[in-house]
């Protein structure tokens, strides 16, 4: 790498760093690129240079979340038994939530107004389908959950499942966290498996 490239490197991080403080102290719609660029130590137009607009850059660090949602949905495939690893699945996705509650609200803020954010939400919730695709079509082969709906389909809605869960944590409501957690865990077994298995 170039060291233009890697000062290119430095400055988009250091953006992206100053726009994650921000955002743990107030909402992205109450940001302004200016101050992102000069806790970052550059100018407004190198900001402009990387990113269209804050929603753009939020949608940069939406990847580290994309990462954590993926070693979640690895927890399907564990040892365990299915409800054992879906509550896991699910656990793990809360977890994420609490270390990332500042960029989760400034990714729905950015989803409700940039068709970018909400392409690359969408794409990366339906990357997680054929892993949960492929665990209904393991266990109806193997005899431990009933035919039914194309398995596609179903992981497709189980997994918009989960963005509501998570949106409804963010957004606050009557039901606590362990009620939505055995809920949403109930509504993954019965789905798959036609009966709760625990």
């Amino acid at each position: 790498m170039t060291e233009k490239a890697a000062r290119g490197d430095r400055r988009r991080t250091a953006l992206l760093d100053s726009l994650d403080h921000h955002l743990r102290e107030s909402s992205l719609e109450s940001i302004n690129i200016a101050d992102i660029s000069r806790r970052a130590g550059v100018t407004r137009s190198a900001f402009y240079f990387y990113f269209e607009n804050k929603a753009s850059a939020v949608a940069a660090l939406m990847e580290e979340m994309y990462d954590e949602s993926a070693s979640a949905a690895d927890r399907l495939r564990a040892d365990g038994t299915p409800a054992e690893n879906i509550e896991a699945m699910v656990r793990a996705l809360f977890s994420m939530w609490d270390r990332h509650e500042h960029l989760f609200r400034a990714s729905l803020d950015a989803r409700a107004t940039s068709a970018t954010v909400r392409e690359l939400w969408d794409s990366d919730r339906e990357s997680f389908v054929p892993l949960v695709s492929a665990l209904i079509e393991t266990a109806r082969a193997a005899g431990a959950a009933p035919p039914g709906t194309d398995p596609d389909a179903l992981a497709s809605v189980l997994l918009e499942l989960n963005d509501r869960m998570l949106e409804r944590l963010a957004l606050g409501g009557r039901l606590d966290r362990e009620q939505l957690v055995e809920a949403v865990v109930t509504i993954w077994l019965h789905a798959i498996y036609g009966e709760v298995r625990r």
